[in-house]
């Protein structure tokens, strides 16, 4: 019935959607006899089925980020420079009208409080494609795919639309047919940077359990998670003394969001949702509340104990 109640959701919302969520610790309670039996273990809808995960995957990169700077092979005070050659548009740092200085640290920052598309580039070039790869790897995250930052993702974008640069793109694309749209690479998990709703708990959960590198590190992806600027999907399903910190993802027809969520007592669940649209607006605020309403339904039925 819960899983029913979130697909629900989502079609109020003209959408269909994915969810898997996990308490971040195995829980019991009380049962007959002085024993005690295990809470709801998770709520799954389409949790195994293949999504596109755009921005979530920076959640990756700056754990890899991390441990690397856990192990001395980084300096995360290292300055770099972003350029106009490294500007991708949006927020932070790809925004910017001039050059940017700044610390390793701060493009980790950037990446994951305002899913800054040049930082993240920046930073990947910096610890390596294939370490983020293979740390997904190791991770056991197995159905997880890496095919690399946002710039290779935007120039697929560009080259399947036939657009030279962002301004022609803004005027091609929307003169597509839907159905043309809808078969872009980066939005099919196929072909782009995807994993599964399982899989992604799955990190949320090693990372809040320090089970995803050493304490330091896992530590940091939790802190820059909690700063994350943007409040209109899981952080709508709950009141507002839950904490949440999360990772935002958002390509045309593509919503998404996976995060921790904390009680006033200390209990975590993990959340991954997502949600596709039957149009391709990249701005649809009633998707973005079903998708915190449909995280509040799952965790307050694991929270509940299934009841």
């Amino acid at each position: 019935m819960t899983e029913e109640r979130i697909r629900h959701v989502f079609a109020g919302a003209g959408a269909e959607g994915q969810l898997h969520a996990i308490p971040v610790l195995a829980r019991t309670r009380a049962a007959g006899k002085g024993g005690t039996e295990p809470f709801p273990r998770e709520v799954a809808a389409g949790a195994d089925d293949p999504v596109v995960i755009a921005s979530i995957f920076k959640v990756l990169l700056v754990l890899e980020f991390a441990r690397q700077v856990a192990a001395g092979q980084l300096d995360p005070r290292e300055r770099v420079r972003v350029t106009a050659a490294d500007r991708l548009g949006g927020w932070g740092t790809a925004g910017c009208l001039d050059d940017v200085e700044l610390s390793l640290r701060d493009l980790a920052h950037f990446t994951m409080s305002v899913s800054d598309n040049s930082a993240a580039d920046v930073l990947l070039a910096r610890v390596g494609l294939d370490t983020v790869r293979l740390l997904a790897k190791e991770l056991g995250l197995d159905r997880t795919r890496i095919v690399g930052g946002p710039r290779e993702l935007l120039e697929s974008m560009l080259a399947e639309v036939g657009a030279r640069d962002e301004r022609e793109f803004a005027v091609r694309y929307p003169a597509l047919p839907d159905d043309r749209k809808r078969r872009l690479a980066v939005l099919d998990p196929r072909h782009t940077t995807a994993s599964t709703p399982r899989e992604i708990t799955r990190l949320l959960r090693l990372i809040w359990t320090d089970a995803a590198g050493p304490p330091e590190a896992c530590a940091l992806v939790r802190d820059l998670m909690g700063r994350q600027v943007f409040r209109h999907r899981l952080v709508s399903g709950f009141p507002d003394d839950v904490t949440v910190a999360a990772k935002t993802g958002t390509l045309p027809g593509l919503h998404m969001e996976a995060g921790v969520v904390r009680y006033p007592d200390g209990e975590c669940f993990a959340v991954a949702v997502f949600a596709r649209t039957h149009d391709l607006t990249a701005s649809r605020p009633t998707v973005d509340a079903a998708i915190g309403e449909a995280a509040g339904i799952a965790v307050g039925f694991l929270r509940g104990g299934g009841r």
